[in-house]
């Protein structure tokens, strides 16, 4: 990312400490354009907990900066960072009983499991039947592989034949298109190893407003004044989200047996 638009405000924190996520939560409700994209994301995933027929506990896994909670207080929060969550959990490797979990929430987190198959296969085993997976992730519209390539510190390689990757640092060893590789390319793929898992939507969001607002590693473009205006434009925006759209939301379902 060019320099001049980078957010300076978390360069003094260590990447993943509890000071870092702190400020990044602070800095998401700071900007009002940046927190209304945050309330939609998670409105989409607090609807999907709503869908499931079957209560059981709900997890957010690689929480770190969220306010997810403060939205749902029954909402577990967990990190592979000790000290920032409420409990430290890998998603491959949950430790929940089989058949108790109605929610899995990952926002910005599928795309650092470096063997997401472990965790596809947690997931199967751990939800109720009728449970969701229900994430906000990268998307693979032009302008996001753009976008992502070229102005974000993360990578973002949609040419891997297989899905894992080599992963050091949690943080910044990732694969940005990851969700597109198992879920458009691979879906077939997808299928045939989880049979009970039932991919459900992939819908694009805002990206207009998310963009002006700088997310949470650049400046914010726009001033407060301007929230309104920026936000009343959004919905003409939209029609051009299959070419500019910078994330979606994929809801992944385990299949209810009789």
């Amino acid at each position: 990312m060019l320099k001049s638009l980078k957010e300076t405000s978390l360069a003094n924190y260590k990447v993943g400490s509890r000071e870092y996520f702190t400020a990044q939560k602070q800095l998401i409700l700071s900007r009002p354009l940046l927190k209304w994209c945050y309330d939609q994301w998670y409105e989409h995933l607090l609807a999907d907990a709503r869908s499931v027929p079957r209560q059981g506990t709900l997890l957010e896994l690689g929480s770190g900066g969220s306010y997810l909670k403060d939205l749902k207080p029954s909402v577990i929060t967990s990190d592979v960072v000790a000290g920032v969550a409420d409990q430290v959990v890998d998603g491959r490797s949950l430790p929940f009983p089989d058949g108790s979990v109605q929610a899995l929430f990952l926002t910005h987190v599928f795309h650092h499991i470096p063997d997401v198959g472990e965790f596809l296969r947690e997931a199967q085993r751990a939800l109720v039947p009728g449970g969701v997976i229900s994430m906000i992730e990268v998307a693979h519209t032009p302008f996001a592989r753009f976008f992502f390539r070229n102005f974000h510190p993360e990578p973002y390689r949609d040419d891997p034949a297989e899905w894992p990757f080599a992963q050091q640092d949690s943080m910044m060893d990732s694969n940005q298109a990851l969700s597109w590789m198992v879920f458009v390319r691979d879906r077939r793929k997808f299928e045939q190893l989880y049979p009970g898992l039932k991919i459900e939507t992939l819908g694009f969001l805002p990206w207009f407003s998310y963009l002006l607002a700088g997310g949470v590693t650049g400046r914010c473009l726009v001033p407060r004044s301007l929230t309104g205006l920026v936000r009343f434009a959004e919905p003409v925006m939209r029609l051009c989200a299959p070419i500019f759209s910078l994330h979606w939301h994929i809801r992944v379902r385990k299949v209810a047996t009789s």
